[in-house]
């Protein structure tokens, strides 16, 4: 039988990296063969994953390729977005650099890969995988790891230009055209809190026009949702843009073992006094069910010293067990440092503070674990629901302040910390903090025993077992992932001339191109 091909250009940043790993693993677990492009930091990343994967039969194959940093202009070893790898000056000669692969990636997929490949699945952020895709005759996919309500807000804020006139970062404004839920009628975002993916980043402006022509031009989208978790905004979504959309969500699910959760995104930790997963969970096992408090902000995120004093002492005083993942300590400067080793001190036994990597979803899963104090990023927010955790919504920066309101305002199983701006990343330097006082009623809330804090954790339960329901078999992420093995089989791809001028691919008629939504 002929086998289909996913050439996978993930963007080498965990937040973006794993999901795409995980998808491409889901897909070879249906028979596809996957080829994961990464650079050779992203490789060491994803490489027990990948090797686990290759042991248990599936095709899949890292190919990588280093970047030229000279030609670019970036310093030596800048290959990896996470852990301040690349300061922000050297973003736009760090994407530069990556683009100029493509040339490599072609001769490698024409010269080595077996089978060819059939289509190619490319990070929102990569706009030159157009070329790479047209060059190959294959089709080309969009891949996202955000919810579909940002997609659509990002869209009808664009197209609605629904910041026109207004003045200040921080004032809110509807998003319209949103379909109404059970729990939400309006969602509203100020100019600071939008998904704007480049838009209005001085000096990216061209890059923000290639991403969203290249994300028009796409053959359709692959999200890390589910559809059950966001019907109406999936709907939104595909008849808003008149694409073709597979929710494959939540892909972390590929991950059904504690032996391969633990090896998901694995970096060795090598600070002294951190501990392994196997430690993580011994400790955990000493715990009550749904009495411990999990915070992490992501890979990306470092706390300023005064934030990391006020978040410590506000879980210190929350009297709740806690795990909190507080990074290298090369990652702090020397007072908040010398503070986080003087509470891991005070509140050994009842809190555990891991230096450097954790196993963030294997951590989720643990039956210990009642709360998730986090920055709302999608993979964050993703593993929450399918863990069946509420969540202590702390959005930073980007996507984070939608995926914070889909927790809070529509899946109602979270609380906010009132965080209204970014804290990262931001045009102009702003001193924001969440005070000890606020993170311990926070806290106290999520993990509040009471009617409202039993009525969020049910729904944290349910929304949990739909996703379960949606990976498995007749489920409706199930059902997409084996349509796009079907779907881009070499039988059923043909080349098709040219659309806007450049060589492009289409599915054979035999395959179904109207818009569609398996399960709704």
């Amino acid at each position: 039988m002929a086998t289909a091909h996913f050439v996978f250009v993930p963007l080498m940043s965990q937040g973006h990296l794993i999901p795409a790993v995980d998808t491409a693993m889901l897909l070879a677990t249906h028979g596809a063969v996957c080829t994961v492009i990464v650079t050779p930091a992203s490789a060491a990343r994803v490489r027990p994953t990948v090797e686990s994967a290759q042991r248990s039969g599936l095709r899949l194959r890292l190919a990588e390729f280093p970047l030229d940093y000279a030609g670019a202009g970036l310093p030596e070893g800048v290959d990896s977005t996470d852990d301040g790898h690349v300061p922000p000056q050297f973003m736009p000669r760090y994407f530069l650099a990556v683009s100029r692969i493509r040339d490599a990636v072609e001769r490698h997929l024409r010269d080595a890969a077996s089978p060819p490949p059939t289509c190619v699945v490319a990070d929102f952020c990569h706009p030159w995988t157009s070329g790479l895709a047209a060059a190959l005759a294959v089709p080309r996919l969009t891949f996202f790891s955000t919810c579909a309500l940002c997609l659509l807000c990002h869209h009808n804020l664009e197209k609605f230009r629904a910041f026109d006139g207004v003045v200040g970062d921080d004032e809110p404004v509807p998003v319209p055209g949103l379909p109404p839920t059970s729990t939400s009628s309006t969602i509203t975002v100020t100019r600071a809190q939008a998904p704007r993916f480049f838009r209005g980043v001085p000096g990216w402006e061209k890059f923000a026009d290639d991403v969203e022509r290249a994300w028009a031009e796409s053959d359709g989208d692959v999200i890390n949702t589910f559809l059950e978790m966001e019907p109406e905004f999936v709907a939104g979504y595909v008849a808003a843009r008149g694409t073709k959309v597979w929710t494959v969500g939540p892909v972390a699910l590929y991950h059904r073992t504690t032996a391969t959760l633990a090896l998901r995104g694995h970096t060795h930790n090598s600070v002294a006094g951190a501990v392994d997963a196997d430690e993580c969970l011994r400790w955990l096992d000493g715990k009550d069910p749904s009495s411990v408090v999990y915070v992490s902000f992501g890979s990306i995120v470092d706390l300023e010293e005064k934030q990391t004093i006020e978040l410590g002492l506000g879980l210190e005083s929350s009297g709740h067990p806690f795990v909190w993942v507080v990074k290298s300590p090369n990652r702090h400067g020397e007072t908040a440092a010398s503070f986080l080793r003087d509470l891991e001190a005070r509140v050994a036994g009842r809190g555990l503070l891991v230096w450097g990597w954790a196993p963030q979803a294997l951590i989720l899963s643990h039956g210990a674990v009642g709360a998730f104090v986090t920055h709302c990023g999608w993979n964050s927010t993703m593993e929450a629901a399918t863990a069946g955790v509420a969540v202590v919504a702390w959005p930073h920066f980007a996507d984070q302040f939608v995926n914070a309101k889909m927790a809070v305002e529509v899946l109602r199983i979270g609380v906010g910390v009132g965080v209204e701006e970014p804290v990262v990343y931001q045009r102009v330097k702003k001193e924001i903090v969440v005070g000890r006082e606020t993170v311990e009623a926070a806290v106290r809330s999520a993990m509040d025993g009471g009617e409202e804090g039993e009525a969020r954790r049910r729904r944290a339960r349910a929304l949990s077992a739909k996703a379960t329901a949606a990976m498995r078999e007749g489920g409706s992420s199930h059902a997409n992932l084996v349509d796009l093995v079907k779907r881009f089989q070499p039988r059923h791809v043909v080349e098709s001339g040219a659309r806007n001028g450049k060589a492009t691919s289409q599915l054979h008629p035999s395959a179904d191109l109207e818009l569609e939504i398996h399960g709704h």
